[in-house]
């Protein structure tokens, strides 16, 4: 093994590691839930008949192996890349061996739930999700601040250690009708549209680009306005423009953000139809729409990776 290669080597050492333990557990029956077994044989929440076997779900379960080599596909790119000390998604570094390492938990995370269909199994996989959705748009406050790289990976780190204790005492939504990843999602649509038409002016109105993601997402401004004790939130749209005190010095080119998003989009629409009320909805089939979304945000997340990477100078 060479030091240029290692922490590829390590990754992979992690993840075979993860699966032979969660393989092993899975066969003896070990993690599955107990409390929920009398579902066996009908559809899961997810659309997928629930199986008595190895996994309770098995295609929503090795879905899930697409966010593991995509993950580690990263690592073998950034250990082929030369230095570079004007990007942090060039080459290893603290910052995108953290982005590698969260895509590739994406998988174990999720197959923990649909493998076990246990309460912990499903906080692991929403921890992984909100381990992801929060690095893009807390990256793209670190480009238009005066932040260091350890205090951008302390912020990133205690807010996952926050939540992560939150969210197993409490729900999805926190017991506040807060959901994070929800609410990430237009931060980080809101940072990067603040990262292409930064000015002082655009600061005080960015805020406003969360409305039309939760138009897209098929919730109107007049019904956040209506429920203003649910929506509350949103006054966070304007955390970015707040934070963002600094014109960054390179630009970026956007083919990849939208090809992510198109993919994530596409994903979500195939994701709506994977539950069992759904005319769609085949809990025999081994093509599974919940297992489709997997693959196609894991695909996501690889566009993302190139679209930081693509930088030119101002």
């Amino acid at each position: 093994m060479t030091s240029r290669f290692y922490h590829f080597y390590l990754a992979l050492f992690i993840s075979l590691a993860f699966l032979i333990i969660f393989f092993t557990l899975s066969a003896f029956g070990v993690i599955q839930s107990v409390e929920n077994s009398y579902l066996i044989g009908e559809a899961s929440r997810w659309c997928e008949k629930v199986s008595g076997g190895l996994f309770r779900e098995p295609v929503n379960t090795l879905t899930n192996l697409g966010f593991m080599i995509v993950g580690l596909f990263i690592f073998w790119t950034l250990c082929n890349d030369p230095k570079d000390n004007t990007n942090p998604f060039i080459g290893l570094n603290s910052i995108s061996i953290l982005y590698a390492s969260v895509v590739i938990y994406l998988g174990p995370g999720s197959m923990l739930m649909h493998g076990t269909n246990t309460e912990w199994g499903g906080w692991a996989d929403n921890l992984s999700m909100i381990m992801f959705i929060i690095l893009p748009w807390l990256y793209n406050l670190f480009t238009m601040t005066n932040w260091s790289t350890k205090k951008f990976l302390f912020i990133y780190t205690a807010i996952v250690i926050i939540y992560s204790v939150w969210r197993w005492f409490t729900d999805f939504e926190l017991g506040i009708n807060f959901n994070l990843f929800g609410v990430s999602i237009g931060l980080w649509v809101i940072s990067e549209t603040l990262y292409k038409f930064w000015s002082p002016a655009f600061r005080f109105i960015s805020g406003f680009v969360g409305f039309i993601v939760l138009m897209i997402f098929g919730t109107m401004p007049q019904e956040v306005f209506n429920n203003l004790n649910e929506f509350w939130w949103i006054i966070l749209f304007w955390l970015p423009g707040l934070i963002a005190n600094k014109k960054p010095v390179h630009l970026r080119s956007y083919k990849w953000f939208f090809l992510g998003m198109f993919s994530y989009l596409a994903a979500f629409a195939i994701w709506l139809t994977g539950v069992p009320d759904n005319t769609l909805c085949n809990p025999d089939s081994l093509i599974q729409a919940h297992g489709i979304w997997h693959l196609l945000t894991a695909i996501s997340t690889y566009f993302f990776f190139l679209h930081y990477r693509n930088l030119k100078q101002v």
